[in-house]
């Protein structure tokens, strides 16, 4: 049998005791540890080696958005599970757009977590009811947002650079770089290296770099 390790970020010790106790009476899941900041999460990552993150997004420190973005980069395989009383759609597509593969509200039933985790270990995309049901108005019209690391990778693409050079220039990997740029096409719709630097002129993103259309 396949275990999944967990690492449970959460800085309300009832909520992740709660959960750990849950996810415990699984023979197929390891909690591999409960911690209470994303910077603890960073600091931790390489030797916990998790297979499913379930984060909090709002935490004293550094917080389960800039968390996500800076474990996805350094271990990309990594899935990252949201688990938030907020149910907006604002949260949740913003989560999703800083690469959380799945967003589940803590009032959900107890199993329903164990559900998203599997889903998730299958390649899955996993929203709660609630989740989706705050979300679909948004998907339904409107593109989705690129995070901020995503603007700082267009800015560096549309001004002619290649990957290798924007992998230096932000001090991530070339694989780092190369996600990203599929991601940025993805969300924008946009095909070609050409066309990504027509968006940036037309949206104002070269403003202020020398860089004129």
């Amino acid at each position: 049998m396949t275990t999944t390790r967990v690492v449970i970020v959460d800085d309300h010790p009832l909520v992740a005791e709660g959960i750990e106790a849950i996810l415990e009476s699984y023979d197929d899941v390891t909690v591999a540890a409960t911690l209470s900041n994303g910077q603890e999460m960073i600091d931790q990552l390489d030797a916990l080696s998790p297979d499913v993150i379930l984060m909090d997004l709002n935490m004293p420190g550094l917080s389960g958005l800039s968390a996500t973005e800076m474990i996805l980069e350094r271990r990309p395989e990594t899935r990252i599970l949201v688990l938030s009383m907020h149910d907006t759609p604002e949260y949740i597509s913003t989560a999703l757009g800083h690469g959380a593969v799945g967003y589940v509200l803590k009032d959900v039933p107890s199993d329903e977590v164990k559900q998203a985790i599997d889903a998730v270990m299958r390649g899955e995309r996993y929203l709660c009811t609630g989740a989706e049901g705050a979300l679909r108005p948004v998907m339904s019209g409107g593109r989705e947002q690129l995070t901020n690391r995503e603007q700082m990778v267009l800015l560096q693409l549309a001004q002619g650079k290649s990957n290798k050079d924007v992998a230096a220039e932000l001090d991530i990997s070339v694989r780092t770089v190369e996600t990203h740029r599929k991601n940025i096409k993805r969300k924008l719709g946009i095909s070609s290296t050409a066309g990504l630097t027509r968006y940036a002129l037309e949206h104002g993103v070269l403003q202020g770099t020398g860089v004129n259309g």
